[in-house]
């Protein structure tokens, strides 16, 4: 409850100081945001301005919907739970530091010597920004001095709620402007019933002492005061020895008046074109020549003020009570429709802004006016003319001043338009380059691709240990008979969107599908000591992602073949209108060879994957010589599971109690047992593919990339090279992008590197002779 009345009454507050009920100023707004960051930061205006649902950026002179700021009160007030109190003090206070950073600074300063002249002439500065914010809707202020030297401000305000910004504006002014603190406390606080309605009346007291009040600050002051007061005293001596009838006006000055006014009243009227002199009860007793021109039934003498005008400014009723009340006020009085001339029906209304005088000797109130014109357009919209303003009236400079200023704030919000477009421009620019880079990097390794964008040539360099692999569908040509070929898409799509799932969770580079066929690689193009345990866990995900792909034909789930070998590859880029990143090598024949010698639903690994599994927790099965096409016999094994983590933690899905499924089920379970026995990870996996919220984790290894950096360039001790020196314009980054479409934690950008030594290098002869393209030569 205190949170939502600490919003309404903020809200009522942004109103009450720049815009009315229905608009406001981008002003207002903007010193919102400058408080938001310089408090709480920048992030957090960020999460405000979302829940909002408002823009970033305001114009300082356009006009916005109430909306707008109500808004972001609101969710300003739920984020920071603040007090009302402490909400409304911290928002006078910035509101005044950030008013003269804004540049009213020197204004502020010129509004009066000491804190009683400067409140007295708030409404004075209120009336002058009226003239650069048209809309805006200022409260009105009233102070009184006592005799103990305290200060009874009063405050009037159309909405309630809005006493406690006072004191943190006027808090900031004293400490700043005077050098003094002040102590405020409301005494009084009415409603009274006024013109445009009820208007809440708020009388503080404001106590004044000096900020600095120490032993030696007054001694030094009480010392200097004696030292004047001495010095005074004996000129005064002199003085009045000398000229006895001038010492008395030397001390203390007094005006002098004449017995008779010298001036007759064709020339006053003259002199004052807009004046108007009305009586207690605002019968009109005298006019100027100009405004009985304007409002030709003032001549009559005969009618009561509020009969031709209404009260603009100050919001109160028109009778000889409230203006002496308000009598340090800027009155703007504006003419009524139906007494005007005809000629004036299309116009708009005349306003006159001027200060009421009392006149006690006549009981008539002084109204000294001038129009109330901003701009020459205005005074040609009126039909007037510089001469019928006086010539000593600075409305006339003040027209043509303000013309030049206009100007300028025209050309201040084009230019706040325009730096808006180039933001949001830029924006769109970088949201493009980014998905730009994605796509690139998804085709290229991330280093390849920045090499490629700088002109670079990418040089082929040589990799003495990684491990490929190569599956396929198992009758995927009769499938391609008996389907139609938006279902083998989709059939298609939808088993590669879950193994390019698996390539971030063990981080292993996708190289290239051509049809049914899927090829990835683990140690290349980042190299890697664990990227055989990667490239086989990789393998076992994949026989447990395609059960859930629904074969076409039969209903059931599809049956894939899978085929590992490990060696070295040469990898380079191959073209330039669509340019690839290739491997090269017998490497890639024979683990093309392992895929296509498989069995359904089988891992068929070569004697290099086995040996490096061995000792590793990984259940393997021999399955004996076989003739591998262009091998001859060759010894072959299958892999069967990883006994040391479970099927969730293979597939990259959290698991809240992992030790629990770890009894139920392991990773390594044959991979020929049908769908009922993987149920765990296969719900997981359903609740994937249904859209339930399961983050992908990715799976922790030895050289994990977050344990370990990246090698500058291939060409280091650890890694063999040939004439070719690939060289990385900078770090390697993730193998695809730095934000891929899985939005994968940061772990997956990182890189790994080969922890290997002592490894000797193969002749460049026996490595030439197998020397084969992808899938140019082996399909």
């Amino acid at each position: 409850m205190l949170i939502q009345t600490s919003v309404w009454s903020l809200q009522n507050i942004l109103n009450d100081y720049v815009f009315n009920s229905h608009v406001q100023y981008g002003f207002i707004n903007t010193c919102l945001k400058s408080l938001v960051i310089d408090r709480f930061g920048e992030e957090t205006w960020d999460k405000l301005r979302d829940k909002a649902r408002v823009q970033d950026t305001f114009m300082t002179y356009e006009v916005y919907s109430d909306n707008i700021t109500m808004q972001l009160v609101t969710e300003a007030c739920k984020m920071l739970d603040l007090e009302q109190s402490v909400v409304l003090r911290q928002f006078g206070e910035y509101f005044f530091e950030f008013c003269k950073k804004s540049g009213y600074d020197h204004m502020l300063r010129t509004l009066g010597g000491n804190l009683f002249e400067f409140m007295e002439n708030l409404d004075s500065l209120h009336s002058y920004l009226s003239i650069s914010y048209k809309e805006m809707n200022a409260p009105s202020f009233r102070v009184e001095k006592n005799n103990n030297g305290t200060l009874l401000l009063h405050y009037y305000s159309d909405r309630r709620g809005l006493c406690h910004i006072v004191p943190g504006i006027i808090g900031a002014v004293a400490k700043d402007f005077f050098n003094s603190t002040i102590k405020m406390e409301i005494v009084n606080q009415i409603e009274e019933v006024e013109r445009m309605g009820k208007k809440e009346h708020v009388v503080f007291l404001i106590t004044q002492s000096p900020v600095f009040f120490g032993k030696d600050f007054s001694e030094r002051s009480l010392q200097k005061k004696s030292q004047n007061h001495v010095q005074q005293n004996h000129w005064g001596t002199v003085r009045s020895l000398i000229y006895p009838e001038e010492g008395k006006t030397l001390r203390v000055f007094e005006p002098v008046y004449p017995d008779n006014l010298c001036i007759d009243m064709k020339t006053f009227c003259n002199a004052f074109p807009f004046h108007i002199v009305f009586d207690e009860e605002l019968q009109v007793r005298q006019a100027g020549v100009t405004i009985q021109r304007l409002v030709p039934e003032l001549q009559t003498r005969c009618g009561q003020l509020d009969k031709y005008f209404t009260i603009q400014n100050p919001q109160v009723t028109f009778n000889i009570c409230s203006i002496r009340k308000f009598i340090n006020s800027h009155f703007i009085l504006r003419t009524k429709r139906d007494i005007m001339p005809v000629a004036w029906k299309e116009r708009p209304m005349l306003e006159l802004r001027g200060q009421m005088i009392w006149m006690p000797p006549l009981c008539c109130m002084l109204y000294l006016a001038s129009p109330l014109l901003r701009s020459l357009q205005e005074l040609e919209e009126h039909c007037m003319h510089l001469s019928d303003i006086a010539p000593h009236d600075a409305t006339r400079d003040l027209i043509l001043l303000n013309q030049q200023r206009l100007a300028e704030m025209e050309l201040s919000n084009q230019l706040e338009r325009k730096k808006e477009e180039l933001h949001h421009l830029s924006k769109h620019l970088e949201e493009e380059r980014q998905k730009t880079e994605n796509l690139l990097y998804a085709m290229l390794p991330k280093h390849v691709a920045n090499q490629l964008k700088e002109g670079k040539r990418v040089e082929a360099g040589e990799f003495e240990e990684c491990t490929i692999l190569f599956s396929d569908v198992v009758t995927f040509t009769n499938i391609c008979v008996e389907c139609e070929p938006i279902q083998i898409v989709s059939m298609l799509n939808s088993m590669y969107l879950k193994f390019d799932r698996l390539t971030s969770v063990h981080n292993v580079y996708k190289v290239e599908t051509i049809g049914d066929a899927y090829m990835v690689v683990g140690g290349v193009p980042i190299p890697m000591s664990s990227h055989t345990e990667r490239v086989a866990n990789f393998a076992l995900g994949m026989i447990i992602a395609a059960k859930e792909v629904t074969n076409p034909v039969t209903g059931g789930p599809i049956q894939i073949r899978v085929g590992l070998h490990s060696g070295p590859v040469l990898a380079g880029v191959v073209g330039e209108k669509m340019p690839r990143y290739c491997l090269f090598g017998d490497t890639v024949n024979t683990a093309s060879r392992m895929e296509s010698h498989g069995l359904p639903d089988k891992i068929h690994i070569s004697p290099s994957v086995y040996h490096a599994l061995t000792n590793k927790g990984y259940q393997m099965e021999e399955r004996g010589e076989i003739d591998v096409k262009g091998k001859g016999r060759m010894q072959t094994y299958l892999l069967q599971r990883n006994l040391k983590v479970t099927d969730s933690e293979i597939m990259g899905l959290l698991v809240h109690n992992a030790d629990s499924v770890r009894k139920m089920t392991h990773s390594g379970r044959d991979c020929a047992l049908q769908l009922p026995h993987n149920r765990p990870a296969l719900k997981a996996t359903q609740r994937l593919q249904k859209g339930d919220s399961c983050l992908l984790v990715p799976m922790k290894y030895g050289d994990s990339p977050t344990e370990s950096k990246p090698p500058a360039q291939f060409t280091e001790p650890q890694q063999s090279s040939i004439t070719g020196k690939p060289r990385d314009s900078e770090s390697y980054g993730s193998l695809y992008s730095e934000k891929s479409s899985l939005d994968l934690p940061s772990e997956l950008t990182k890189e790994s590197t080969l922890n290997k030594t002592d490894n000797k290098k193969p002749s460049l002869d026996k490595r030439s002779r197998h020397v084969h393209t992808r899938f140019c030569l082996l399909f």
